[in-house]
This record gives C-alpha cells, sequence and structure tokens, in this order.
C-alpha cells in the first residue's frame, strides 16, 4: 500500500497559489486611506438608492443599492475587514440588509419603511468602520487577519480531501487517492486562473460572481450528499464488511471514483478565488507588515497540513464501521452547510428571494442563515440523510438476520 504524499503534491501547490496572490496583488494598491472614506461612498450611493425609490422607481433604487454592495462593500474589501476584525456573525447581518432593503423595493413597500432600513444599514456600515479605523495596524492584528483567512476558507476543503483520502485508504484503495490529490491541484489552479481572470482580462460584475460561486456550492452539494450516501450504504452492508477483509480487492467504481474526485474539486474551488480576492485586498491594506501576511498565510497552510494529517492517520485508529459512519455523517453535515451557503450566495445576487426568519441566527460556519429560503434545502437534505442511515442500518439488519 503506498503511503499518501500529500507534501510532494499538494505543498508544491500552495506555492503556486502563494505566486498567484503574489501576481494579483502586484496591481492592487488602496483607493482609500480609510474604511471611514468608503462608507462615505456607499452613504451616497445608498441616498441615491433612497431618492430613487421615492421618485417611484425601484429597479433604479435596486441597482444603486448594488452599487453600494457590490461595488464598495465587497470589492472594497469591507466584507473581508468585517470578517477578519468583527465577526462573521456581523458580516452576515450587514448583508441581510442590504437583501432586506431589495426585497423592499421590490415588494412596494412604504417610502418611511425603506427610508428606515436604509438608515439602519447606513448607521451599522459606519459603526464597523468606525470600529476598522480604530485598529490601529499592528503586526499580530495583520498576522491574525492573513492566518484566519486560510483557516476559513481552507479548512472545510481539507476536511473533505482528508476524509476521502482516509476513506480510500481504509477500504483498501489507496491507490484511487491519486485521483483525489490530483482534482484538489487542479481546483487550486483554476481557482487562481479565475481570480486573475476577474482582475486582469475580463470583467466579472458582483451579482455575477456570487452567480458563479453559489452555484458551484449546489453542485458541490449535490456531489458530497451523493458520496455520503454511498458511504453510509456500504458502511452498513455485509458485502463491504467482506471487501474490507480482502474477499474482495477490486479498484472503487469508476462513478463513485469520478464523485470523490469531483468532490475534492468543488471543495477547493468553491473558495479558492475568493481567498486569492481577499488577501489581495488584505495585502493592500497591510501597508506596514505585508511580510505578516505571508507568515500568516504560511502558518495556516501549515495548520490545513496538521489537521489533514490528523484526520488521514487518525482514522487508522478508529474501528472501520464507525469511521465509515462517522466520515459519511461528516459528508452529509458539510453538504447541508453548502446549501445554505449556496443559496445566500444566489440570494446576493438577487437570484433567490429573502424572506427573513426572525428567531434564527446566523451560524456561518454551518451553514445557517435566518431565511426561509436557505432553510427549506437543508431541512430538506437533513431528512433525506436521517432517512438513508436509517434506510441502510435496517437493510444490514435484515441481510443479518437473513444470513443467520
Amino acid at each position: 500500500m503506498r503511503k499518501s504524499n500529500i507534501f510532494t503534491r499538494v505543498i508544491p501547490s500552495m506555492c503556486l497559489l502563494s505566486f498567484i496572490l503574489f501576481f494579483c496583488a502586484q496591481a492592487s494598491a488602496a483607493k482609500y486611506s480609510s474604511w471611514n472614506e468608503i462608507v462615505d461612498q456607499m452613504d451616497i450611493a445608498l441616498d441615491k438608492a433612497d431618492d430613487a425609490y421615492a421618485r417611484g422607481d425601484a429597479d433604479a433604487g435596486k441597482n444603486f443599492v448594488n452599487d453600494a454592495y457590490f461595488g464598495y462593500y465587497e470589492k472594497e474589501g469591507v466584507e473581508r475587514a468585517v470578517l477578519s476584525y468583527v465577526s462573521g456573525k456581523r458580516a452576515s447581518t450587514v448583508e441581510y440588509q442590504f437583501s432586506t432593503i431589495k426585497r423592499l423595493m421590490t415588494d412596494g413597500a412604504p417610502k418611511a419603511e425603506v427610508r428606515s432600513a436604509l438608515d439602519n444599514l447606513k448607521k451599522m456600515l459606519r459603526e464597523d468602520a468606525n470600529k476598522l479605523d480604530g485598529k490601529e495596524e499592528s503586526s499580530l492584528g495583520v498576522f491574525l487577519a492573513s492566518l484566519m483567512i486560510i483557516l476559513r476558507e481552507g479548512f472545510e476543503a481539507i476536511l473533505v480531501i482528508a476524509a476521502i483520502a482516509a476513506y480510500l485508504i481504509r477500504s483498501g484503495n489507496a491507490n484511487q487517492t491519486r485521483v483525489v490529490y490530483v482534482s484538489a491541484i487542479a481546483a487550486l489552479v483554476a481557482s487562481g486562473a479565475a481570480a486573475v481572470a476577474m482582475q486582469r482580462l475580463f470583467e466579472v460584475s458582483g451579482a455575477n460572481q456570487e452567480i458563479i460561486e453559489g452555484a458551484s456550492m449546489l453542485l458541490a452539494v449535490v456531489v458530497l450528499f451523493f458520496v455520503s450516501n454511498w458511504m453510509v450504504s456500504k458502511a452498513e452492508a455485509e458485502a463491504w464488511k467482506n471487501y474490507i477483509e480482502g474477499k474482495a480487492r477490486s479498484a472503487v467504481e469508476t462513478g463513485s471514483r469520478f464523485a470523490l474526485g469531483a468532490a475534492a474539486f468543488l471543495a477547493v474551488f468553491r473558495e479558492g478565488a475568493e481567498t486569492i480576492l481577499f488577501y489581495q485586498a488584505l495585502l493592500a491594506e497591510a501597508s506596514s507588515f505585508k511580510n505578516m501576511v505571508w507568515i500568516g498565510f504560511l502558518v495556516g497552510c501549515a495548520a490545513l497540513v496538521v489537521i489533514f494529517l490528523l484526520v488521514r492517520f487518525g482514522s487508522l485508529i478508529i474501528p472501520i464501521k464507525q469511521f465509515f459512519m462517522g466520515t459519511s455523517i461528516l459528508m452529509y453535515i458539510m453538504s447541508i452547510a453548502f446549501a445554505g451557503g449556496g443559496v445566500k450566495e444566489l440570494q446576493e445576487a438577487d437570484v433567490v428571494s429573502v424572506t427573513p426568519v426572525d428567531f434564527v441566527q446566523s451560524v456561518d460556519i454551518l451553514g445557517i442563515y435566518p431565511t426561509v429560503e436557505t432553510l427549506i434545502p437543508q431541512i430538506v437534505l437533513l431528512v433525506l440523510a436521517i432517512a438513508s442511515i436509517f434506510h441502510y442500518r435496517a437493510k444490514a439488519g435484515k441481510n443479518t438476520r437473513a444470513a443467520a
């Protein structure tokens, strides 16, 4: 059985990603000297949105709201700064306030209600700008911001890759891990190319970027759910037990091998381009401590490698059935999280409507957001996952009784 050589496959790819980050960052220059200056521009756009809606032009009003969101909140790095220095929950709250305003305009809400929502948004933006401007740049702050970006964006991807690789090795198919690593490397290259294309070759509007990200996440949901369902079916079947014990050593089926590779590719690609753009903004902001950006990035990459190794080699001491069930449940959870995140991206692009649920709080790491549209597919997937687990457990019990 060949050992996993992640260091000779994935680490060089991380170096390639570093080069792409450096390349993208060279043309990036800070346009504003403070976060409040950016919010000043957003206030102008939001005031224009208010004026347009007051004149009865809801479409123009929504366009101005989009200008504030895509042209400043995302493009100028406010979202990333809030994520890094304030909290993920705060970023989600502000993002949904943008969506709420556009929904009110679409629904023809009273002008006073729209104006109140706009004022509330401007207040939140100003509060965040004051917090960000009040944070004096320090080497530690830049390091932590850089570290959190790579950990936040890479954690889910590395878990998927590690879990699938460990699964293949425990099932006697170590030779098939190559497709997982190659897929992950291909995703790194593809996400780097996508980031360069967005910045250098053509203009991708903020809305279209959200659509691309949302669509890739929802595609990942389908693949991850298929993989998790396949894993749990094998974990419970008597035939799979025989396979593990060595009575059958055939390769993983072609279709399943393709699905595993696709899962690894999508897990990396869905966050890759966004990670590069986040680092580009951070490099532009970190005027005095650019070296700490790279140190934070490299430390984060090392931490992700440690996580990979813990999952990969830690799986060897876990009983096979429990490991397979745990891996499949992890995949179920991640598919549910991706479903919420994918719909949220489409909401930001105005492809999916926004219906707030006041009693639900955002939990970014699980893809839970306070809207009906994000929660419904997650509930459906949760029910399907539970039904699948019980179905295969009942089937396994029936087969065991029949064999007895």
